[in-house]
């Protein structure tokens, strides 16, 4: 709460002003469902050739869980995610087997393959949907940290969440696991923000649960000052992403991997405010900026060099 005061300063955007101003004008609801299923954002994603993470299985019937051994028997590593779930929930991340056939979670915790078939039966019941309403079940490959992130997370893969304006880059961050989120990126969870200057990919300063920190909580290492690798591809596929839905306030996460680069994770058409906090500057502000400046720029490679000048 302490950094409010200077935000409204510096233009921000609050929430009756994003639900409203934003959300409202902007991301027509029957559209909503193309970003809050994700497999119809992958889907989407892999027709504007748009990395994604591969997909081994889409599992829609409880039937289906009774050949979950024969499904996962290829795969070490995995992720299982529900296609409909929302802020990390839901989501199973296997690092590994043990010598007895048990599932390593990662931290080094074991879970048994009817430890998967409950969590999977409540995906598909709707357990971690918005909504409640029935669900999929997606089994997907399971991100490979570079040696960057390695350092810098806790037990879980970091990401990078931007929010895309009429296609422009408007705010970007940095999102790192803790041991408090249970290795989960997500900020209401317990993971830290770091503010990302959309000029250079440069981090800035972190947030955690609101509060300025310096330094990761668990691994201890610097959070300001480190340049995010491919930031330029990473710009271009949010923009690109962004393009893809009939959108025009979204919050696009990307995950970089160790052996396929930068890699669309999901999209979110109610992209929360607390990136204003790890930013230290407001929304509002380079929104209106947008606004006034952007009229006769109109391809991408055009919108990315104006947020690249002005917002630093």
């Amino acid at each position: 709460m302490l950094f409010f005061s200077h935000l409204e300063k510096n233009g921000v955007l609050g929430m009756n002003s994003r639900n409203l101003d934003c959300i409202f004008l902007h991301n027509k609801r029957p559209d909503y469902h193309l970003v809050d299923n994700k497999i119809k954002t992958k889907a989407l994603a892999q027709q504007a050739n748009i990395k994604v993470p591969e997909t081994y299985h889409v599992i829609s019937y409880q039937d289906q869980i009774k050949k979950l051994d024969e499904l996962l028997s290829p795969h070490e590593s995995f992720v299982i995610k529900p296609a409909q779930g929302s802020g990390g929930g839901g989501i199973t991340v296997i690092k590994g087997r043990t010598d007895n056939g048990d599932f390593l979670r990662p931290g080094g915790k074991a879970t048994t393959l009817d430890d998967l078939r409950y969590h999977i039966s409540n995906i598909l019941g709707g357990l971690y949907a918005l909504g409640g309403v029935r669900d999929d079940c997606i089994i997907e490959y399971c991100v490979e940290n570079p040696p960057l992130f390695q350092d810098m997370a806790y037990q879980g893969v970091p990401d990078i969440r931007l929010v895309i304006y009429d296609g422009v880059p408007v705010m970007a961050m940095l999102r790192l696991p803790t041991k408090s989120s249970s290795g989960r990126a997500n900020l209401h969870a317990g993971g830290i923000g770091v503010g990302i200057s959309i000029h250079d990919g440069m981090t800035t300063q972190g947030i955690l649960r609101n509060r300025m920190v310096t330094h990761h909580i668990d691994t201890g290492i610097a959070l300001a000052g480190i340049r995010i690798p491919a930031w330029e591809d990473i710009l271009i596929m949010a923009s690109k992403a962004g393009n893809t839905v009939p959108l025009g306030y979204i919050g696009i996460d990307i995950v970089i991997d160790k052996n396929h680069g930068p890699m669309l994770l999901e999209m979110n058409a109610r992209p929360g405010i607390s990136i204003q906090i790890a930013n230290r500057t407001g929304l509002k502000s380079r929104i209106e900026k947008i606004e006034n400046d952007l009229s006769g720029k109109e391809t991408p490679d055009e919108k990315i060099a104006y947020a690249r000048a002005h917002f630093s």
